[in-house]
């Protein structure tokens, strides 16, 4: 394996981390996500505040922040048919982009947690699983309503599933696979610490999905009937 792939690879994969599309959408919108609730440029931070569907367009942006260093660095490595080589560039890719989004040089090593780039890692090397964890998710949240207990938990799954697949089942596992998984592991733990606390001590932030739907819902109804009430104006 050529060593200057890697460091392409790695220093390519971080800037992209560094990319914040929670901060570039409510700069568009003229607000800054930063000083709101609890100030994370991530998916959850930008639903409380901006509304679902500007929440989804965040995980959708932050999840290809994951999948592109992962597709990058699989196919450098060989892609199909190269083996545990193509799976170390894809998990290298992966691992690097989550280390520019939890410390991004351009943002004074401040940046989030990296949920959505591991998800899109994760969806890039097995991606029916992500689909079932998707579906799963959305329910998950619809009855729990805590955003972060959803990350550990996917996060969870999808590092056994992968340690498992990779290892035994499709029999390419080394240590280098394994010490790769177990930093990314780390890592969103790490960038989920302070969730952590206020989950083992209840004072951990929920997200209601349904009454953020609702109130979308109520947002068109109004606006419906502000165009109606010009309408009945002019006539």
């Amino acid at each position: 394996m050529e060593w200057w792939k890697f460091v392409v690879l790695i220093i390519g994969s971080y800037l992209i981390g560094n990319i914040f599309f929670a901060r570039i959408i409510s700069n568009a919108k003229h607000y800054d996500i930063s000083k709101s609730g609890s100030g994370n440029p991530g998916t959850m931070n930008m639903l409380r505040n901006l509304g679902f569907g500007i929440g989804l367009l965040t995980l959708i942006l932050d999840m290809l922040k994951g999948v592109i260093p992962a597709l990058v660095g699989f196919y450098l490595f060989g892609g199909q048919g190269a083996g545990v080589n193509a799976y170390i560039g894809l998990f290298t890719g992966g691992l690097s982009a989550l280390i520019g989004n939890i410390f991004p040089v351009f943002y004074h090593f401040k940046g989030g947690k990296g949920a959505a780039v591991v998800y899109g890692m994760y969806c890039t090397a097995s991606p029916i699983l992500g689909l079932i964890i998707f579906v799963g998710g959305f329910l998950f949240l619809l009855i729990f309503d805590y955003a972060s207990l959803l990350s550990f938990v996917m996060i969870t799954i999808f590092t056994i599933f992968e340690a498992y697949y990779l290892g035994i089942v499709n029999g390419s596992g080394n240590i280098v696979i394994s010490c790769l998984l177990f930093a990314i592991f780390c890592l969103v733990l790490f960038a989920h610490r302070q969730n952590i606390f206020r989950l083992l001590t209840g004072k951990e932030n929920r997200i209601n999905f349904i009454q953020k739907l609702k109130i979308k819902e109520k947002k068109k109804v109004s606006k419906v009937q502000k165009e109606e009430l010009k309408q009945k104006e002019i006539g």
